[in-house]
């Protein structure tokens, strides 16, 4: 009889010294009641805790998902679609979390559901479905503030899927199909424009050269014109400039004294006389006149 009180001493012990040690792991934080009131935060690790007396509750720290069901928006141009979400969320406060809300999970989804409700309600079906990002940012900043009091921050809110009605999905796809069409029409009919252009302002190149090339051979040709007169002239200068020598150097011909009777008629009819009287030799002074004429002709012929 001895011996098993003992026992049942010992046993007790033991199960008093399990009772009172608890592990709290790496992602928990323990709550210490005592007598049903909050007296302490435990972290990770072994703590110990009097049996009967206090009791520890274990809240994850990690970071969770809650998954919205599917429900039916109506949007605000009365378009009816449906919208599933996903919310990620993080404990920041465990005592919050504990005393200030029954249960979060549940008061957390029927906020996401009721602010989905809003915020989509504001937005026409087209700005839906192309302003997720805007919806996500909407969603989180309202539901952050919501659940702050809560001891938890909502992280990121993902829009999954909207779905609009078949008759609305199948409208829209038609005005796809156009669009593509259309846009491959205007890209179509701006290459033939351009194209088009393209080729004028070729044609209009190859004008504009034509008659660049033509106005400069014209310009060739005059120049080329315009230096065998020079020559001509200069050579017909120069003639002029040797008779003029010889006559000054003493050595008179025929020749030379006709051009110089011709100088002389020039300066006679100036105009300034009233009258002219032609000298009697005029058949010798024609003959000389016609022995210089003779003579250009042989010198041009020789130059051909």
């Amino acid at each position: 009889m001895f011996d098993i009180s003992i026992l049942i001493i010992i046993m007790s012990v033991v199960v008093f010294i399990a009772s009172s040690i608890k592990i709290v792991r790496q992602y928990e934080k323990g709550l210490i009641e005592t007598l049903g009131k909050y007296t302490g935060t435990k972290d990770s690790g072994a703590n110990i805790i009097i049996p009967i007396f206090q009791r520890m509750l274990r809240v994850d720290m990690r970071e969770r998902v809650i998954d919205v069901p599917p429900q039916s928006v109506i949007t605000k141009d009365n378009v009816s679609v449906i919208v599933d979400a996903i919310i990620y969320f993080q404990v920041t406060d465990p005592v919050k979390v504990v005393y200030n809300i029954e249960n979060f999970a549940i008061a957390a989804l029927k906020l996401a559901q009721t602010n989905l409700r809003n915020v989509i309600g504001d937005m026409e079906l087209d700005s839906t479905l192309t302003s997720r990002e805007k919806i996500n940012s909407q969603l989180r900043v309202v539901m952050d503030e919501a659940t702050d009091k809560w001891g938890v921050k909502v992280t990121r809110v993902e829009i999954q899927k909207i779905d609009p009605p078949r008759d609305i999905t199948d409208a829209m796809s038609k005005q796809m199909k156009a669009e593509r069409e259309k846009r491959a029409n205007i890209l179509e009919a701006e290459g033939l424009r351009q194209a088009a252009i393209l080729k004028a302002e070729g044609a209009k190149q190859a004008v504009i050269l034509d008659a660049q090339a033509v106005k400069e051979k014209q310009i060739l040709e005059a120049t080329g014109k315009a230096e065998a007169i020079k020559k001509v002239a200069e050579a017909e200068k120069y003639k002029i400039g040797i008779v003029y020598n010889a006559i000054h150097e003493g050595r008179p011909t025929r020749d030379l004294i006709a051009i110089k009777y011709l100088e002389t008629l020039v300066n006679i009819a100036d105009g300034k006389a009233t009258k002219i009287f032609m000298p009697l030799e005029t058949a010798n002074v024609m003959s000389s006149i016609g022995s210089i004429t003779e003579l250009f002709n042989n010198n041009e012929h020789n130059k051909k």
